[in-house]
């Protein structure tokens, strides 16, 4: 008798996003998948999902989905390619990148990665083939460096309040994020502390997002200027009696100095920076102040600014100020990366990282590869890259000179990928790559605290292989340094990192599914301290010495010996002037996840087309009507799309929603051609939503 497939098995999501929703995978009879829910038994993801996510079969069993080993036959860029084996395919990688380490030296062949799959197997083993070669090292810093600094700039620590006390909070304020679009979950229990508690929500933004829809007070404010609200918002705290004098006094480090710091910003003084009025500065204010259960839900949109990590670190300083650390369903999250202590040493091979081998800075990718000796770090050239997981050509600022770089005829360019991307069509080499239902993987969530088993609920088709077996197999060709690491499957690895790190075994794992991992209330709430060395939240952040969760090796970067002492309004943002009167934000899409499912019919169908959005009075003056063709353009280039006039702007700024193909663009140049690359103080990053443009009508 043959036996039948299940009907449904468990799953986590593998996107780059806070939420790592536990999945329940549903199948046909015949064994396909046939839809993806949320895990009702998940407290955190709750049973939703989102839409996206739910459609993934559309991804999975898509037809233009690479299926075959392809090698390059036409110029790059072309998209020409020819069906070769995988041991062709694999033999070719190894002459090639044995030849420019011959010629060049290691650090010539650079492994190129992100956050595709956020699997620490199938994601982090890259480092293994790097360790093992002495191939050159990468500073991630495309996505989180600003937030995250800014935020342990004041806790000492990357971790807070259970998410899940969302739900049991009086008043919620999501800042800078859009968790209908990005994250759903965060509604998830903000909406249920409305329905049991009659609980406020208010959002923070640049534009009137989908979230904010949803709120009961909704502040739209100029791009980088959320520093200037939350010192206007502290100034109101302490002048109105509302700042917690007692919790100040026990658990910040300067609190007199912070009161005689805010002394004249006002809420005039801040309406002034960031459009808003005064009363709507006021009224929020003293509802922070009113209400002790607040609980800050801290994003990431806020702080890809030049300025970012000072607005992150203002605006967690508004709890500190009111102690509402001290309650339940009150605080400041933003990620709980420190709960995850996880040993990573069998998948990363750190045993044979050697520090002397230089980290090329990921954002500056296209300075790279066009020659840049600063970006290089005065090393040797690039020759070969394995890119997996990421896909620079649509992604990373200055498109102009990625393009550039991946247009070399002396680059040799390996890309692991499910489908012919802009970065794929510019490749040697295409190997096709699982998806996440059809390999082993483990996951730990950012905007939760649970570690989730994601195992294999499908077989591949023929042709497609995980990450690991193509970094086992082009470290066999060329003749990396011996590594348990490459011998072991994604299950070998799971096990090894569960009990080495004393979470238990893989087969408990399958059993339970996640572990929890939320540390008690006292920690969580940093009622023991906070995990600066004195035990403080610091208003005063030592900035360019203070500790943060990924620093490059080095000096600080950029000019952060300029960065405010205490919170304030730090004017280091692309101000808008004369020839570029408006300051751009590339927002994400809500059916799209950066590049991912970009090439879905269902995803394209909801977003439409590329698009620009402005204020009707401000299209006026350039003579742009609604629906019209406009290019919109900086000193880093050019861009062609569509207007959508709306009043639901910040005075000044234009939004748009991404990320689009680049050839989903009339002139083939996505939207990332107008984003810089320049590293952001003190630790590095790309200022995504940072770009002061022009626009006009063609």
């Amino acid at each position: 008798m043959t036996q039948q497939p299940p009907k449904s098995t468990f799953s986590a999501c593998p996107h780059d996003c806070p939420s790592t929703c536990a999945l329940e995978v549903h199948f046909y009879p015949h064994g396909d998948v046939r839809r993806l829910n949320g895990a009702r038994d998940n407290a955190y993801t709750a049973g939703v999902i989102c839409a996206k996510v739910a459609r993934y079969p559309e991804r999975l069993y898509h037809p233009e989905r690479v299926m075959t080993p392809l090698r390059r036959v036409g110029p790059k860029g072309e998209g020409r390619f020819e069906e070769i084996s995988w041991d062709a395919a694999l033999d070719l990688i190894a002459e090639k990148f044995l030849a420019a380490e011959a010629e060049f030296g290691a650090e010539s062949v650079w492994p190129y990665h992100y956050a595709g799959t956020m699997g620490l197997v199938q994601r982090d083993s890259i480092h293994r083939l790097r360790h093992a070669k002495g191939y050159s090292r990468q500073f991630d810093s495309f996505c989180t460096n600003m937030a995250w600094t800014g935020y342990v700039a004041g806790t000492g620590r990357l971790a807070g309040p259970d998410p899940r006390e969302m739900a049991l909070s009086d008043q919620i304020v999501i800042w800078g994020t859009n968790p209908v679009a990005t994250q759903v979950n965060v509604m998830t229990h903000a909406i249920a502390a409305r329905k049991k508690r009659g609980a406020r929500i208010i959002v923070v933004d640049v534009y009137q997002t989908e979230t904010m829809k949803q709120a009961d007070i909704g502040l739209v404010l100029k791009p980088g200027t959320d520093a200037a609200l939350a010192c206007a918002i502290m100034h109101v705290l302490f002048r109105d009696g509302f700042a917690d004098r007692d919790y100040l006094e026990k658990y910040t480090d300067c609190p007199a100095e912070l009161e005689a710091h805010l002394k004249d910003k006002t809420p005039d003084w801040a309406a002034a920076i960031t459009g808003l009025e005064a009363t709507q500065i006021e009224e929020v204010a003293r509802l922070i102040g009113e209400v002790k259960k607040t609980y800050f839900r801290l994003g990431y949109g806020f702080t890809r600014s030049r300025n970012g990590a000072v607005g992150m670190h203002a605006a967690s300083s508004i709890a500190a100020v009111t102690g509402c650390w001290k309650e339940e369903g009150g605080g400041a999250f933003h990620n709980n990366g420190a709960i995850y202590e996880l040993n990573k040493d069998m998948i990363e091979a750190g045993s044979l990282r050697d520090p002397s081998v230089r980290a090329l800075d990921q954002s500056l990718v296209g300075r790279i590869l066009t020659g840049d000796e600063a970006a290089l770090l005065g090393g040797p050239p690039v020759k070969a890259m394995l890119i997996q997981n990421t896909n620079p050509v649509s992604v990373a600022p200055e498109q102009e000179l990625v393009k550039q770089g991946f247009a070399r005829e002396d680059l040799f360019t390996v890309v692991h990928e499910h489908f012919l991307t802009e970065t794929a069509q510019m490749a040697d080499i295409v190997l096709p790559a699982t998806q996440f239902l059809e390999h082993d993987d483990i996951y730990k969530g950012g905007g939760h605290q649970y570690l989730m088993l994601g195992p294999k609920a499908v077989e591949p088709p023929e042709g497609p292989k995980e990450n690991i077996f193509v970094i086992k197999e082009i470290a066999r060709r060329v003749d990396s340094k011996p590594h348990p690491g490459f011998d072991m499957s994604a299950r070998d690895h799971i096990d090894w990192m569960l009990r080495s790190s004393g979470y238990g075994t893989l087969e408990e794992l399958e059993t339970k599914k996640w572990i929890d991992l939320q540390p008690d209330f006292e920690m969580a709430h940093y009622l023991s301290g906070f995990g600066h060395a004195d035990g403080k939240f610091h208003f005063r952040p030592d900035w360019g010495r203070t500790a943060a969760p990924n620093k490059p090796d080095g000096d600080p970067f950029g000019p952060w010996q300029a960065m405010p002492e205490l919170p304030d309004q730090w004017d280091s943002i692309e101000l808008a002037d004369d020839e570029h009167p408006f300051r751009l934000v590339t927002a994400p899409a809500r059916s799209f996840l950066n590049s991912s499912f970009n090439e879905t019919d269902s995803s394209k169908k909801k977003e439409g087309r590329p698009e620009v959005w402005l204020r009707p009075d401000e299209a006026a003056r350039f003579g742009i009507d609604d629906g019209a063709k406009v290019k919109m353009g900086n000193s880093r280039g050019a861009v062609t799309l569509h207007a959508r006039l709306v009043d639901t702007v910040a005075p000044g700024t234009v939004i748009s929603e991404g990320i689009w193909p680049n050839d989903a663009f009339e002139d083939g140049k996505g939207i990332n051609t107008l984003t810089g690359a320049d590293p952001v103080a003190p630790y590095g990053g790309a200022a995504f939503h940072d770009s002061a443009v022009w626009v006009r009508a063609v």
